[in-house]
């Protein structure tokens, strides 16, 4: 029934649907180092992120419970940004087979990606600031 609507089935590579598709090392090559370079490099970040979290709510005290409750959603959101850059990134190696039959290959940048991290980003430093300078109105009265 939702055959057709499923990207193995829609996407294709020299006009083999994606799921069939046999690719040639050079293809495969290409495909690995950009897993490495970009969703390695994203779920290294929200590791490191998870980790500076844990490591704040186990040393600090509990008022810096919070900043280490940031850290921890900002990894998150930095792990389900790394499967929307997977979900775009396979759209870079395929084409589309359009509803009129023709086969149309675009370039797209990663430009989305890198929006939504860049928002992500700066609404995390932004929460981290006012967590500091509430902590530390705190301390001082």
């Amino acid at each position: 029934m939702f055959e057709g609507r499923h990207p193995a089935n829609t996407y294709t590579l020299r006009l083999h649907r994606a799921r069939s598709v046999i690719l040639s090392s050079e293809e495969l090559v290409e495909i690995r180092a950009a897993q490495r370079t970009f969703e390695g490099a994203y779920i290294r970040t929200a590791l490191s992120q998870f980790s500076f979290a844990l490591v704040v709510l186990k040393i600090f005290t509990s008022e810096f419970y919070s900043i280490g409750a940031l850290f921890a959603v900002y990894g998150a959101g930095v792990l389900c940004t790394s499967l929307f850059r997977r979900q775009q990134g396979n759209m870079q190696f395929f084409s589309e087979v359009g509803e009129d039959g023709l086969n149309r290959r675009k370039f797209r940048t990663s430009g989305n990606v890198v929006s939504v991290l860049t928002g992500l980003s700066v609404c995390a430093y932004i929460c981290l600031l006012v967590l500091t300078i509430r902590l530390e109105k705190s301390s001082v009265g």
